[in-house]
């Protein structure tokens, strides 16, 4: 990617002013919090930190003798089986569910930060991004003196696996628009697009939490997964029955959770895209599939600043549910 990393030389490309340009974001301070992991089941605590501009989000595994980094980078997913993976499977060293995360930092237009964590998953929370929008908000957003870029998407592109599909094409802003398909009636057929505009995300998306079956958590613990999984972290089904006693937070929280989930799997492009997303049936290994697609043909693609233009205030997302 042809990296455009100050001001200066952002308007020397572009010829406009710099008021034209949105800033690169990281966070005031420093801020941690403690949790369960969805998997493992043990305590695990993370600590967000401010980085300097074009720093990216990368994690730190504290937890280890030489404490290694991993940039939240596609090319670095080792594993999209149930979560989206960071790691090095040579060395056996993995950083699990990074999405939940990655959709709050994406959703809030957070550039760099550096993540510390203590084990090899994100804690799971809520099963949402919303406590992590939380601590974002306890400590703020700076802005940076460098162009936020993104990557804008120049022609279509389009993955399939498995009858999921995923396509990607240009559009002002960035856009998913997302359709999920279920024998239980409890989600049958749903579909939503978001174009995410400024707040969108922490307003209509944010609080969505991951879902599964009860079968499929029995057999998950079987297998030695899901060992953190609970009623406090997930919306759970038996069949046609949601078993939460307190229901869901959105009619139609399964198909958020999914756009969620797509948003921060998506984000680890290195930056935000521009560009509209549909899928159908997509999953972690799906998107996955889709960047590296779109970002191994340089002819899809060119990095950009990001105009203020592409900002507006909060939208009503459209919803269509069969």
């Amino acid at each position: 990617m042809n990296n455009i990393t100050d001001l200066t030389a952002a308007i020397a490309q572009t010829g406009a002013h710099g008021d034209d340009f949105v800033r690169q974001r990281t966070l005031k301070a420093s801020i941690g919090c403690a949790g369960v992991g969805l998997h493992s089941g043990q305590k695990i605590r993370i600590t967000l930190h401010p980085a300097s501009a074009n720093h990216g989000i990368v994690f730190r595994r504290t937890d280890l003798e030489d404490q290694p980094l991993f940039p939240a980078r596609y090319d670095g997913v080792i594993d999209t089986r149930l979560c989206t993976c960071l790691g090095d499977a040579s060395k056996g060293i993995k950083i699990g569910t990074i999405e939940h995360l990655m959709a709050a930092l994406a959703g809030s237009r957070i550039d760099n930060v550096l993540i510390d964590i203590d084990a090899d998953e994100v804690p799971v929370m809520d099963g949402s991004s919303a406590p992590f929008n939380f601590l974002i908000d306890c400590v703020g957003i700076e802005e940076q003196n460098a162009p936020r870029q993104v990557i804008e998407v120049l022609k279509p592109i389009e993955v399939e696996f498995n009858g999921c599909t995923a396509r990607v094409e240009p559009a002002d802003g960035f856009e998913i628009d997302f359709e999920i398909d279920f024998t239980s009636k409890a989600i049958a057929n749903q579909r939503m697009s978001v174009k995410f505009d400024d707040g969108v995300f922490v307003a209509d998306i944010s609080r969505a939490r991951t879902f599964g079956f009860l079968h499929e958590v029995e057999a998950m613990r079987s297998a030695g997964l899901a060992r953190g999984g609970s009623l406090d972290n997930a919306v759970v089904l038996s069949g046609d029955e949601v078993m939460n006693e307190e229901g869901l937070r959105y009619e139609d929280e399964f198909v958020r959770h999914k756009i969620l989930d797509a948003l921060g799997d998506l984000y680890t492009a290195g930056m935000q895209l521009q560009g509209k997303v549909t899928a159908y049936k997509s999953g972690h290994h799906v998107n996955n599939l889709l960047l590296q697609a779109l970002l191994a043909d340089e002819t899809a693609y060119q990095v950009t600043p990001m105009r203020k233009s592409a900002l507006h205030g909060v939208a009503e997302p459209v919803l269509a549910t069969a």
